[in-house]
């Protein structure tokens, strides 16, 4: 009997939770390979998450480097019930933040930019490279955007990551994600019509939201924001 595609996949998955789990066991028990493999099935993710708030490769690779370092200290702090990655991109977004702070460095507006603070902008010139120009824009605009809400929106726009898995991440209720990703979305938005506004009239159209596919439901309003517990 020819077994499905699918069920096939569902058995590596199975199976590849199950080897996680048992490396999860050994590194916990002092194994340094088992947490070498730990670190090579999950580094180039943590790099590409890390990315998302800086633009340097380097600094990306050594910020993952010491989430990685603080993970192996912590290892008797995980929970084996829970999965292992996004207990570690936790401690690798709250690594990048901290290090940002430590630094007070406005970064998020290189969020998009893969030149970093080679280019600066001049608006009274025309530049070919629109793509950019957009990237620039919508990353100015994500900086308007309250730390809380604004990760919420990187993660699940920009990673992918599901409202369960930012939820881990974080350490929020997965209602607490939801809202904030809504009220997000609805911030971003408004602050996209605000700048579209104010363009030339002869530039104005009908621009969607680049981020959230076009406009996001509105939440009521944001004046309680239980989004905050």
């Amino acid at each position: 009997m020819t077994i499905p595609d699918s069920s096939i996949s569902g058995l590596d998955e199975n199976s590849s939770a199950t080897h996680e789990s048992r490396l999860v066991d050994e590194a916990r028990r002092g194994s340094q390979t088992a947490f070498g493999e730990l670190v090579t099935r999950y580094e180039r993710r943590l790099i590409r998450v890390i990315l998302q708030f800086v633009k340097s490769q380097e600094l990306a690779e050594d910020l993952a480097q010491e989430s990685f370092l603080k993970a192996y200290q912590r290892l008797a702090q995980f929970d084996p019930a829970r999965r292992f990655g996004p207990w570690l991109f936790r401690i690798g977004v709250n690594q990048t933040l901290d290090y940002l702070r430590r630094r007070k460095r406005r970064g998020w507006w290189l969020l998009f930019s893969e030149r970093g603070t080679e280019r600066d902008p001049d608006p009274a010139v025309v530049d070919p490279r629109q793509q950019l120009d957009l990237e620039q824009e919508v990353a100015a605009i994500l900086e308007k955007i309250p730390e809380n809400y604004r990760i919420v929106l990187m993660l699940r726009e920009l990673q992918n990551f599901s409202t369960s898995e930012i939820a881990t991440i974080l350490e929020r209720k997965e209602a607490t994600v939801r809202w904030r990703l809504a009220e997000a979305r609805s911030m971003f938005h408004d602050l996209w019509v605000k700048r579209r506004d104010g363009r030339n009239e002869n530039e104005q159209g009908t621009e969607e939201s680049p981020i959230g596919g076009g406009e996001p439901p509105k939440t009521g309003g944001r004046k309680k924001r239980k989004g905050d517990e």
